[in-house]
C-alpha cells in the first residue's frame, strides 16, 4: 500500500516520535491525539518535509487508494486488515481537514457537525416524527432531500445529474448517472430493452472494427460499456464488484496454468496458446470439484 508506506517514512523522520507514541499524547482520546499528530506532521518548521508539501490535490490519489483498499479488506473478510484500513482512510479524512484549516476554509470539527447535521436531515423517520410506509418510501423521501440539499447548494448544482462527482470510477459513476436519469422517467422500461441495446452497440462496434476506423472503434466500446453499466443496474448488481470478481478468478486460473508448467520444468513462453487453454480448462473444472 502506498500510503502505509508513506506513513513509516513520516515516522522515521518526524521529530520526537518517542514522544508521540508514548508522552502526553498518549493519554488522549484517540481521535484528538490523531488531529494533534496531524498539526504535528504538517508544522511548518519542525514537521514532516513530506506532509508538509501535500495539496488536496497530490493528496486525493491516495484518498481514492484507501477507500479501494478498505473495500478490498470486506470482500476478503479480513478484519485486522479492515481495521487499519479504516484507519488509513480516516487519515486521510483528517489530513483533508487540516489542510482546509489551515487554509482558513474550515476545520475537522466542521466536518463531523455538517455530517451529523446531514445524517439527522435525512433520517427524519429516526430523530422527528416522520414514518414510511415502505423502503421504497424512505428511498424516495431521501433522494427528495437530497435533491433539496443540491438546490440549496446554488442554481449552478441543481440539475439531476449535477454533483454525480466527475472522479469515480467510470462505470460506477455511469450507473450513478442512469441512476438519477431513471428516477426523472429517462429509462428502458425493462431488462429486455437493455439486452436488446447491448446487442446493438455489439454490433456497431463490430462495423467499426471491421471498416478500421479505431477512433469510432473505441467510441463505440465505450457505448457497449455504459450500456453493460446500465445492465448492471437493472440487475441490481455492483460493475465494478462484478468486474474485481472476474479479475480474481482469472488471476487465480492463470496461476494455476503457472503451477502446473512449473511442475514440469516450463514457463508460458515455452508452450503453445493450446496448451494454455487445456490448463485453463482444468482450473475450471477443479473449481467445480
Amino acid at each position: 500500500m502506498i500510503f502505509a508506506r508513506r506513513w513509516i517514512r513520516r515516522e522515521s523522520i518526524t521529530p520526537n516520535s518517542t514522544e508521540l507514541k508514548a508522552g502526553p499524547m498518549a493519554d488522549q482520546r484517540p481521535i484528538d491525539r490523531l488531529l494533534d499528530i496531524m498539526v504535528r506532521l504538517r508544522d511548518p518548521k519542525d514537521g514532516c518535509p513530506w506532509d508538509r508539501e501535500q495539496t488536496f490535490a497530490t493528496i486525493a490519489p491516495y484518498t481514492v487508494e484507501e477507500a479501494y483498499e478498505v473495500a478490498d479488506a470486506i470482500e476478503r473478510a479480513d478484519m485486522a486488515d479492515l481495521k487499519d484500513e479504516l484507519g488509513d482512510l480516516l487519515f486521510q479524512v483528517v489530513f483533508h481537514a487540516r489542510i482546509a484549516e489551515e487554509a482558513g476554509d474550515f476545520a475537522f470539527d466542521d466536518v463531523i457537525t455538517g455530517l451529523c447535521d446531514k445524517m439527522v436531515r435525512r433520517h427524519p423517520h429516526v430523530f422527528a416524527d416522520a414514518s414510511f410506509a415502505s423502503q421504497a418510501d424512505q428511498t424516495a423521501a431521501w433522494e427528495a432531500q437530497k435533491a433539496q440539499e443540491r438546490a440549496a447548494k446554488g442554481a449552478h448544482r441543481s440539475g439531476v445529474l449535477d454533483d454525480v462527482p466527475a472522479g469515480l470510477p467510470a462505470m460506477t459513476r455511469a450507473v450513478k448517472l442512469t441512476r438519477r436519469a431513471a428516477r426523472v422517467g429517462f429509462d428502458w422500461p425493462d431488462l429486455g430493452q437493455v439486452m436488446l441495446k447491448l446487442r446493438e452497440e455489439i454490433e456497431e462496434l463490430q462495423v467499426e472494427i471491421d471498416a478500421g476506423d479505431h477512433t469510432k472503434a473505441r467510441e463505440e466500446l465505450g457505448d457497449l460499456l455504459f450500456v453493460c453499466a446500465n445492465l448492471a443496474r437493472k440487475l441490481d448488481v455492483d460493475p465494478e464488484a462484478s468486474l474485481r470478481a472476474a479479475n480474481q478468478k482469472f488471476t487465480r486460473r492463470f496461476t494455476h496454468i503457472e503451477t502446473r508448467l512449473l511442475q514440469q520444468g516450463k514457463t508460458p513462453q515455452d508452450v503453445s496458446l493450446q496448451t494454455m487453454e487445456d490448463l485453463w480448462t482444468e482450473a475450471k473444472r477443479l473449481e467445480r470439484d
